[in-house]
């Protein structure tokens, strides 16, 4: 059965650990896989990709899912690293997020490998997708071909999703001044600091999009005073900011700012949201093929890409990063076939 060897090599990736910036054991496996099937091989850092000698007059279709792996979470209680199939599941750590899609699009990569299509065909597994690293999809960008399209491999059940929000994480500060807490003295910071924190809780964002709705702001750290007996004269919060197709990163933060008293500072302005347009052909190959559509909430290396990309795989996202991980050994066979038809129908 076509499925088999690449149940097999996902057993060889759950075997070998992959954290994100340590990812070079699973780098070397699927370096290895494709050169045994005949196919020259590329790495830059722990990023593999693929493809023929390219024509000039044709689009390039991007192929691409990661292979790096979050940490275990605390309650398995299986060896996350001992892939197991029982009852039609294969158990292990990254098995469905992502490896059932990356071994599903390698599989009709190679399919399709020596078949004529009217795009070009590239595979990537990319580093550093769990942690958004500088090593992952950035660094492989920088060696790939300008890319026309990407399907992007995450577990969605096999439903394409045609957005995805992008994320902007702030660190707040709100100043005081400090002053002993047993007299009427300084400026207490926390307070200050909460009444932005009820905005962050409160305010609606007055664009919503049609696939993800509305942008979200969390709250998910605080920090201040040094004693008990000290009134804090500063207090240091973080909002997890999960933005919509409707605005951009940039848009958000400023409307932020004007909002709220204390001193706001993005991490990144890196990780945008994505979103396609209704008449890609993608898009119209999915409806021919009576493919869900839908917006995700999570994110993954779309928000690196400045081009066109859907993202569907096997799996299901529920089950990324819960203990004691798996993957239907039905959702593998099943994300070969619709992937190889998906492609086989499109024309970019």
């Amino acid at each position: 059965m076509i499925a088999d060897k690449y149940i097999t090599l996902l057993q060889q990736l759950i075997s070998s650990p992959s954290y994100s910036g340590k990812e070079q054991d699973t780098a070397s496996i699927i370096e290895s896989f494709l050169t045994s099937e005949g196919i020259e091989a590329k790495r830059i850092g722990n990023n593999v990709f693929a493809h023929k000698s390219l024509d000039s007059s044709k689009p390039i279709v991007l192929l691409n899912s990661h292979h790096d792996t979050v940490k275990p979470a605390s309650g398995y209680t299986r060896d996350p690293f001992q892939p197991t199939i029982e009852d039609g599941k294969l158990y292990g750590l990254g098995s469905n997020d992502a490896g059932g899609a990356l071994v599903s699009l390698l599989a009709s990569f190679l399919s399709l490998y020596d078949k004529e299509l009217p795009f070009n065909l590239v595979f990537a597994a990319s580093a550093e997708e769990e942690n958004s690293g500088p090593k992952g999809m950035e660094l492989l960008l920088t060696e790939l071909p300008t890319i026309d399209l990407a399907i992007v491999g995450e577990p969605t059940l096999m439903k394409v999703a045609v957005a995805e929000k992008g994320l902007v994480v702030l660190d707040c500060e709100s100043k005081g001044q400090s002053g002993h807490a047993a007299r009427e003295e300084g400026t207490n910071a926390i307070y200050t600091a909460m009444q932005d924190i009820e905005w962050f809780r409160s305010f609606k964002f007055p664009r919503a999009s049609e696939h993800l709705g509305e942008v979200k702001m969390t709250v998910t750290q605080i920090k201040a005073g040094t004693q008990h007996n000290v009134v804090p004269d500063k207090c240091h919060f973080v909002v997890d900011v999960r933005v919509t197709d409707a605005y951009t990163l940039e848009e958000v933060v400023s409307e932020i700012r004007q909002h709220v008293k204390s001193e706001i500072t993005p991490r990144s302005l890196r990780l945008n949201s994505s979103g396609i347009a209704p008449n890609n052909p993608i898009l119209e190959t999915a409806k021919k093929l009576e493919i869900e559509t839908y917006g995700s909430p999570t994110m993954s290396d779309q928000a690196l890409m400045s081009f066109d990309s859907v993202k569907i795989g096997p799996g299901d996202s529920a089950r990324s990063h819960m203990a004691d991980e798996f993957i239907y050994i039905t959702e593998i066979e099943q994300g070969i076939n619709l992937y190889t038809q998906l492609i086989r129908n499109l024309h970019v």
